[in-house]
């Protein structure tokens, strides 16, 4: 086998490979051998085929078995010799199209091949990570959050109308053509108006009743309702109210602690806090990762793959392009044109993602099988009561594997650019860390 540089610009390269036919027929001989003892062929014994026999009947489709793992080694051979990692998978064809049996193969091999990545003195990046702690108006506006949601109800007067957002207390029987159903029943049920937790069309009719009101709603059952026989029938509900009672803030005192889990109030305080700062944190440390970015992207310059840039900037483009038409949902529009804004920051992105790939592999960085488990688990809450399905595709699919575990490996990375980098902290008030935060995404 012959490989001839035909190419070398930059980052492009280029080999024509020949390939011997007498290569080829020995290896095509050698799988036939290796078979000959198992083939069993009517009018000769097991493993008693003669080879020409067995060439005639197999010997062009182990011909091609044997071009491609030809092929295949070569390619393997040279990447294993000459260091290269090409960028994308290699564009292989075969040359000599009039090709026939007993002909060389010529075969011509280009990709371009990923940069040499230096190496990076972290110790002389400069960080500043931000400090903010969660003060007593923070605290306290958080609890009147969680005692909004954890709103109670008192009754309203016997004359007032329910409204939306109210809860009525009421007695219902319903009946579908006068028969009376399983389910179709309850006594002294809370139900709050506009929480849609009934059939459509249910809790609108009761809008405007009073206590002690007596009420037939009628509504009719989706056609997709989970009970078959009742689905798609009108029914009728005979409704008495005993109570009509307004919304309003539960009262922030121990009960309330422990309705989330505190001791008293002054654990749920501590839990709050805690929470804050721990979103404060969250959003300091994007302020460092940024800044950090920032710094690699000044200091460390090496040449890029164009195709790498180019695939990036059209994605860059198709992105935005329907940011800014979301009425779009599909992608059977005209083509998106790249602008040098696009190719600006793909250069940006690829860049870094290849530093921080080589970043990361030079420091044994590591994702466990744990962090991928919490990783898709999270992820498969997205997805109510489909969460073992999602779990098995992300499984039995590698490309999802690989697009999940990227973001973890890069904040792996980061963490670990941190450690060695000169980083000082700087107290900050929760206003100037959100002034911080929102001029970094306004970029």
């Amino acid at each position: 086998m012959q490989v001839t540089e035909t190419l070398n610009e930059g980052l492009r390269r280029g080999y024509r490979i020949v390939l011997p036919a007498s290569e080829l027929e020995e290896t095509v001989n050698g799988k036939l051998a290796e078979a000959q003892p198992t083939v069993e062929m009517k009018g000769f014994r097991k493993g008693k085929v003669p080879m020409a026999l067995l060439k005639k009947q197999f010997g062009q489709r182990l011909l091609g078995e044997a071009m491609q793992e030809t092929i295949d080694g070569a390619m393997s051979k040279h990447f294993n010799d000459s260091g290269d990692r090409p960028a994308q998978q290699p564009d292989v064809k075969m040359t000599n199209e009039d090709w026939k049996e007993g002909d060389d193969v010529e075969v011509e091999m280009s990709y371009e091949a990923l940069p040499t990545i230096p190496d990076v003195d972290f110790k002389a990046i400069d960080l500043e990570k931000l400090v903010a702690k969660a003060d007593e108006a923070a605290v306290d506006e958080a609890l009147a959050n969680l005692a909004e949601n954890a709103q109670d109800f008192k009754d309203r007067k016997k004359t007032a109308k329910a409204k939306d957002g109210d809860q009525i207390v009421f007695d219902f029987l319903g009946k579908v053509d006068g028969e009376a159903f399983d389910g179709g029943a309850s006594e002294d049920y809370p139900l709050v108006l506009g929480s849609n937790s009934f059939i459509p069309g249910f809790e609108e009719q009761l809008v405007g009743v009073k206590t002690g009101a007596e009420k037939d709603v009628v509504v009719t059952f989706p056609e997709e309702y989970g009970a078959a026989h009742l689905a798609g029938k009108e029914a009728v509900f005979s409704c008495t109210v005993k109570a009509v009672k307004e919304p309003v803030p539960a009262e922030i005192n121990d009960e309330l602690a422990t309705k989330f889990g505190a001791e008293d109030l002054a654990g749920l305080k501590v839990q709050i806090a805690e929470r804050i700062e721990a979103e404060y944190a969250g959003a300091a440390r994007a302020v460092m990762k940024r800044a950090l970015l920032d710094a690699l992207d000044e200091k460390v310059k090496f040449e890029l793959p164009p195709s790498m840039v180019e695939t990036e900037a059209g994605q860059i483009a198709h992105q935005l392009w329907h940011e800014e038409n979301p009425e779009v949902q599909g992608h059977d529009h005209d083509p998106v044109e790249t602008t040098q804004e696009h190719r600006d920051l793909a250069e940006r992105r690829v860049r870094l993602g290849l530093l921080l790939a080589e970043m990361g592999q030079r420091a044994e960085v590591q994702v466990s099988d744990a962090e991928m488990q919490q990783a898709v688990m999270a992820q498969a809450r997205q997805y109510p009561g489909e969460e073992r399905q999602f779990m098995e595709f992300v499984q039995s699919n590698e490309q999802m594997q690989q697009q999940m575990r990227a973001p973890i490996f890069e904040d792996k990375v980061v963490d670990y650019a941190f450690e060695l980098a000169n980083v000082t902290e700087k107290e900050v008030s929760k206003d100037e860390l959100e002034k911080i935060v929102e001029a970094l995404e306004s970029e």
